[in-house]
């Protein structure tokens, strides 16, 4: 079997939705600026009469045997690379020899270490994967090793919905009594935001661990946009409320404040997460080998596909670090938790609206039941990456000319 032809298909649609469906947007690093403090949410373009236009880019990777494999959604930016850096690398090639091609390729740009480039491989490598489960008929949790347990538990990500304590303390309620046993919310002020912006952020995890009682875990993240002083100080004035994590607290280059903020919110209770923004075993590894986080947090889409995911897995079973994957993509973080010991995957992230957004085009897409994801319902050849015909009104193939 040999790869013909690598496709990227720009889809769209229009998905029904009353309301805002982005209320607000988390902090962010460039919010140190006051010009882009008030910046709105801007993910998607809302339409009349209750809709949204949905539009996501899918790699498709297609071979002389009609096996195809779906990797996706990817960015533009993505797609530029795949089309024009790794096509030529990947088209007569054997499809399944996937450690062979991550390699190529990995040796071929050594620029593309990090950033897109490294994503555009990471969607390819989990394409690949989707296209190794189908020819073979078998879900590709099988075919790393599992199944390690039959439910996924999963925490509720509320990126999105809005921070003011008493909505969020009211949309807090209603996750936990849809069965979700923790649930991550995200912080909008940061140094910038001043003595009001330290308030505010108390207030919200006060409003939230009142709403969910004792019993069920709370995350915070601060998505790379605080300093050590800053971080410190709030880690102090929330260790009251007894986070489970404290998420990404400073810019991901930044291991070794990483490190010292670990140090000092350690007696606190507080552990620390990251990686989100790394890539690759190596890089993940500066992590572990500095002692920076409790948690470790790589995103299978970006920091190598599943098979650098497995990799850097291994890596941190060593350190006794567990791997909560950052949640970009439901299906395939999914597939490697289910065949992975619990103790080093114990937790799937489901980001309650871009999950959603990720998923809208496809025909089975992950959805957890009373926060947990049963393992049986990923039994489909591959990841069960098929495209919903109904969902698509329109379709067009992305090319890049040189």
């Amino acid at each position: 079997m040999k790869i013909t032809s690598i496709r990227l298909l720009q889809l769209q649609g229009e998905m029904p939705f009353d309301g805002e469906f982005w209320e607000e947007r988390l902090v962010r690093p460039l919010d140190l600026y006051p010009q882009h403090r008030d910046d709105p949410p801007t993910y998607l373009q809302k339409l009349a009469n209750g809709r949204y236009r949905m539009e996501s880019a899918f790699v498709q990777i297609e071979t002389d045997e009609g096996v195809y494999g779906i990797g996706g959604p990817v960015a533009h930016e993505q797609a530029y690379v795949i089309a024009r850096q790794l096509a030529p690398m990947l088209v007569g090639h054997d499809p399944l020899a996937i450690e062979l091609i991550w390699d190529r390729i990995y040796r071929a740009q050594v620029h593309g270490r990090k950033g897109a480039a490294m994503m555009a491989l990471s969607a390819v490598d989990c394409a690949l994967w989707d296209l190794k489960g189908k020819w073979l008929g078998q879900p590709v949790y099988r075919l790393l090793g599992g199944p390690t347990r039959e439910r996924i538990p999963a925490y509720a990500s509320a990126l999105g919905y809005a921070v003011e304590p008493e909505r969020a303390a009211e949309r807090a309620k209603e996750l936990v009594r849809q069965g979700w046993k923790a649930t991550k919310w995200f912080f909008r002020h940061g140094p910038g935001s001043g003595r009001e912006g330290i308030e505010k952020n108390v207030a919200l995890v006060q409003a939230l661990r009142e709403a969910i009682g004792p019993n069920v875990d709370l995350v915070l993240d601060a998505w790379m946009s605080w300093d050590l002083p800053y971080a410190v100080q709030m880690g102090r004035r929330i260790a009251d409320y007894t986070p489970r994590w404290l998420e990404e607290p400073v810019l991901p280059d930044k291991i070794e404040v990483y490190a010292q903020i670990r140090r000092a919110l350690q007696p606190l209770g507080i552990p620390i997460s990251g990686g989100e923004h790394e890539y690759t075993r190596w890089g993940l590894k500066l992590y572990m080998d500095a002692g920076a986080v409790d948690v470790l947090q790589p995103d299978i889409y970006w920091c190598g596909g599943i098979s650098e995911t497995l990799k850097i897995g291994a890596l941190a079973s060593t350190y006794d670090l567990p791997v909560v994957p950052h949640g970009h993509s439901v299906p395939a973080t999914c597939h490697v938790i289910a065949s992975q010991p619990p103790n080093l995957f114990p937790l799937l992230e489901y980001l309650v609206k871009w999950n959603t957004v990720h998923q809208w085009f496809l025909k089975t897409p992950v959805h957890p039941v009373g926060g947990d994801v049963a393992v049986a319902t990923l039994d489909r050849p591959g990841m069960g990456m098929e495209l919903d015909e109904e969902k698509i009104e329109d379709q067009r193939e992305l090319s890049f000319r040189a």
